[in-house]
């Protein structure tokens, strides 16, 4: 979380969502269309062989139409493909907002 957490923070400057998210995404403050896009990618992520049609439908109840819930999807499975091939090489992310941002 610490790198993504990173990024999170430069994309909304919003320090203390950041801090929620990172603590326990459960308790955050989050309207009902981002809590619902986070529990499916978290779904996707920790059970993936678990996710069903009913959590499709629950991001179509909370508003994401098709083109919105694929992105959900492909950024989510994205994302743990690039971490899964990180953890997989030994590479540490780690540290890498800090470097100086020129190079």
């Amino acid at each position: 979380m610490t790198h993504h957490g990173e990024a999170l923070r430069r994309l909304i400057k919003d320090e203390s969502l950041v801090l929620q998210l990172k603590a326990d995404y459960t308790r955050a403050t989050l309207k009902a269309v981002d809590r619902a896009i986070v529990d499916y990618a978290v779904k996707l992520t920790r059970t993936p062989g678990r996710v069903t049609p009913a959590d499709v439908e629950a991001l179509r109840e909370a508003g994401l139409r098709d083109r919105a819930i694929l992105d959900v999807a492909q950024v989510t499975a994205y994302f743990n493909f690039v971490n899964r091939l990180a953890q997989g090489l030994g590479v540490s992310l780690e540290g890498y907002w800090a470097q100086d941002e020129t190079a």
